[in-house]
């Protein structure tokens, strides 16, 4: 949004504060300054010139050769214009000037053998309107020699100001300067509005009749008689001019300049044009047509709002009129329309018809039901001045039901506990009531705040807090001389979801996001499924029970594009029933998992290399990896699981003789249903466990003085003896000398027997204070051979 400086100057009093110190403080308090244009700049080395001679150019017919003075020079210059003539007051650019329209920059040049210093210059070379066919005739008054910027009122600065969509109070020149006022505590200064009325009522000139009271709440119309529609005076123009308006005429120039005034659309009707001099506010008739301001025919639905008379539509409530009603030349009786309408319908219908408009642009994001009288009785004020019509008497004001005012209460405590700084009471006060809000009641802890009608954006009383914050300057919040952190302190869920995610990226993980919601068939193959009340689709019809589901589905989405080598993780809750329906908490279950999931190639193909799938052992690997990185305890366990529905082969994750989770195999028949084609490793573990085990205890431990002693030993036992049980026994039979077991090679061969295979473990012996004897490990290792050997019936390969 533009915003003119000196057009803020008329609201509130700018003076000791620079332009820089506006730009700053706006775009700390939320509204972006993004660019800035100094209008003297754009005008510079243009001055008031006087043609004191023109003659005809001696070798072309439709150029002309003046003599310009800037009241000190005469300067000799070939121009085209045909209405150029001895005498006139006109804009010259001098050389070195920069013509605003193309960006051209004058030099000393030759034209058909005559040198021109210089140019005069259009209308619309110096965007200052449309004209193109002649030059710019100045005000005789004005005085030669003059910076063409100050002569004209062109030293004005243009913010371009960044709104977001919940501040459309901010939408305009009054809004903002009521900004300025809470940031410079200075006073706002709305317009005095004076109208002399006749002695004729708007409401017997007219009526209005709102039947979509859901889509139109408010609905202001005054009626004006006897006007004149001309040309805007220059003040008018001027205005609508510096920030990028093209002026129309007097009527319709008065509307676009109260709408960046004060923010309110308003549109004026030819009451004459209006059948029964009647305004209703319906609903439009599906697939009905109707031709808009811009002579395009719209085709419209029986969900947008329209302003219609007795017989026919004639404006698109709140983005266009129609040609049908527009203010013409030889109108002389206007109804203005001030009204609030709802912004969900015509955000609805602007985008639909792809039409936005200054008026819209406001309307679906919500204007001021509070300002529709006042803003229809300052555009009358104003139209009456500039084309001598006559106001009638009062306004037609159909509000049928009032919005109700917000209250809310703020208390001081609460200011200094979020902010973290304490702001004196007085200045929130004053911060507050500068921004339009009204303080109710006050007592030494709070503030009763009600809430103006042009703040849809503040609901409760953190955002009261914010408003404080933002005005008061975040450029306050002092610096914390110290920050003191505690290394005791317990588990951060969100920290330690994120120390997750960092710890599986590094191991070449990539993280996905899945849907919470998925259909009835993928719920209930992984759990007791909660139903939702109103889903959207079939497809979203129950909570997860697992986020085994959005997995496979994405696995199959990349393998359907070719990707066939994946590493993913997500973090995510689950749900599930307790119960066959739910009275309480009790009822269900909530749990935040972690599941990781291969599929195709561990290893790609290399010059030194062959491809290589992913199997288990991968994922072994990666596990044990992750865990070592996060858990000072052994979390590395893995046990078989008898888990066959879901895994073709799988593994319970223990720790701390807890089941935290299951890894394995996906079976065939789940990838089948999944339409995956592929091998597919998965790991689920419970976080929730997870994080009660977690500890942000720093443990060191200091490097080993002492040589460490291995010894090997291989084991022929019966093949239904899971390695797991051997090394459960050794551990059991040995004492804390013993701190690694290594499998390191399996073996079967018709030599040991069919029944038989044989299995040899690295085992690593050390001591941490002194160095171990001989005789010491040899103790240990003849002991765990000798229990081994009892507890499984087995003998020493070799031997």
């Amino acid at each position: 949004m533009k915003v003119s400086i000196n057009w803020l100057k008329e609201y509130i009093d700018l003076k000791g504060i620079s332009v820089n110190q506006i730009i700053e403080r706006l775009t700390i308090s939320g509204l972006e300054v993004e660019d800035v244009y100094y209008q003297n700049k754009k005008y510079e080395n243009i001055f008031v010139g006087l043609t004191t001679e023109v003659q005809k150019h001696p070798n072309a017919d439709k150029l002309s050769v003046c003599k310009v003075s800037d009241g000190k020079e005469i300067f000799e210059v070939v121009c085209g214009a045909p209405n150029v003539i001895a005498g006139q007051k006109v804009p010259f650019a001098k050389v070195g000037a920069i013509v605003p329209k193309s960006g051209f920059l004058l030099s000393q040049v030759k034209i058909r053998g005559v040198i021109s210093n210089g140019m005069i210059c259009s209308e619309d070379e110096l965007e200052l309107g449309s004209d193109a066919d002649g030059i710019l005739v100045l005000d005789n008054k004005l005085k030669v020699g003059q910076k063409l910027s100050k002569a004209l009122g062109l030293e004005d600065v243009i913010l371009e100001v960044a709104i977001t969509p919940n501040r459309s109070d901010a939408l305009s020149h009054i809004g903002i300067a009521r900004d300025l006022s809470a940031i410079f505590s200075r006073k706002l200064n709305y317009p005095e509005v004076k109208i002399n009325e006749s002695k004729i009522e708007s409401a017997k000139l007219a009526k209005i009749v709102i039947k979509d009271k859901i889509g139109c709440p408010r609905y202001v119309g005054k009626v004006i008689q006897d006007v004149t529609i001309k040309e805007s005076p220059d003040w008018l123009k001027m205005r609508l001019k510096s920030i990028g308006l093209r002026p129309i005429n007097n009527v319709v120039d008065v509307t676009n300049f109260v709408l960046h005034e004060i923010g309110q659309p308003l549109h004026a009707f030819d009451l004459n044009f209006l059948d029964g001099k009647k305004i209703i506010v319906r609903k439009a008739e599906s697939d009905q047509k109707f031709i808009s301001l811009d002579s395009k025919e719209r085709e419209l639905k029986n969900d947008d709002l329209m302003i219609c008379d007795s017989n026919k539509p004639v404006a698109i409530a709140g983005i266009m009129g129609g040609e049908n009603s527009e203010v013409k030349s030889d109108t002389k009786t206007i109804l203005i329309e001030s009204a609030f309408f709802n912004p969900s319908r015509i955000r609805k219908t602007a985008k639909r018809l792809g039409l936005s408009t200054d008026a819209s642009y406001r309307f679906e994001r919500g204007t001021d039901p509070g300002i529709t009288q006042w803003a229809a009785r300052r555009a009358v004020q104003l139209i009456c001045n500039v084309s001598g019509g006559t106001a009638a008497k009062g306004e037609i004001d159909i509000y049928p039901q009032k919005i109700t005012i917000k209250k809310i209460n703020l208390r001081f405590t609460r200011i200094t506990k979020i902010l973290g700084y304490e702001i004196p009471k007085n200045i929130v006060k004053n911060i507050l009531t500068c921004l339009g809000f009204q303080i109710k009641s006050i007592k030494p802890d709070s503030l009763m705040i009600s809430v103006p009608t042009n703040r849809h954006d503040i609901e409760r009383e953190i955002d009261l807090i914010e408003e404080v914050a933002r005005i008061y300057g975040y450029d306050k919040v002092p610096n914390a001389g110290k920050v003191s952190i505690n290394l005791e302190e317990s588990v951060d869920n969100s920290a330690f979801t994120d120390k997750l995610r960092l710890a599986l990226t590094s191991l070449g993980l990539y993280e996905i996001v899945t849907n919470s919601f998925v259909n009835s068939n993928d719920a209930n193959k992984f759990g007791n499924p909660i139903k939702i009340m109103n889903p959207q689709n079939s497809e979203m019809s129950h909570l997860r029970t697992s986020l085994l589901s959005g997995m496979m589905q994405t696995i199959s989405n990349n393998l359907r594009v070719n990707e066939k080598d994946l590493k993913l993780f997500e973090i995510g809750k689950v749900f599930n029933l307790r119960s066959t329906e739910i009275n309480s908490f009790a009822d269900f279950q909530e749990s935040e998992q972690l599941i990781m999931a291969f599929t195709g190639n561990a290893i790609d193909s290399e010059w030194y290399s062959k491809a290589r799938l992913f199997d288990i052992y991968d994922f072994k690997g990666i596990w044990e990896g992750f865990a070592s990185k996060l858990f000072p305890y052994s979390i590395n366990q893995l046990k078989e699981s008898i888990d066959s529905n879901i895994y073709a082969y799988a593994l319970d994750i223990i720790a701390d003789d807890k089941k935290i989770g299951i890894c394995g195999k996906v079976s065939q028949e789940v990838c089948y249903q999944f339409d995956v084609n592929a091998e597919v490793f998965v790991a689920t573990i419970n976080i929730d466990i997870l994080k009660n085990m977690a500890s942000n205890k720093r443990s060191f431990y200091e490097l080993l003085k002492f040589p460490k002693v291995y010894r090997d030993v291989a084991f022929i036992i019966d093949n239904n003896i899971k390695v797991g049980e051997v090394i459960g026994v050794i551990k059991e039979a040995a004492t804390n000398l013993l701190h690694n077991i290594k499998l390191f090679d399996i073996f079967q061969s018709e030599s040991l027997g069919s029944d038989k295979k044989s299995l040899a473990f690295q085992l690593e012996f050390y001591n941490s204070n002194k160095t171990l004897t001989e005789e010491e490990v040899e103790r240990e290792f003849k002991i765990i051979v000798q229990t081994v050997s009892t507890k499984f019936k087995s003998q020493l390969r070799g031997s």
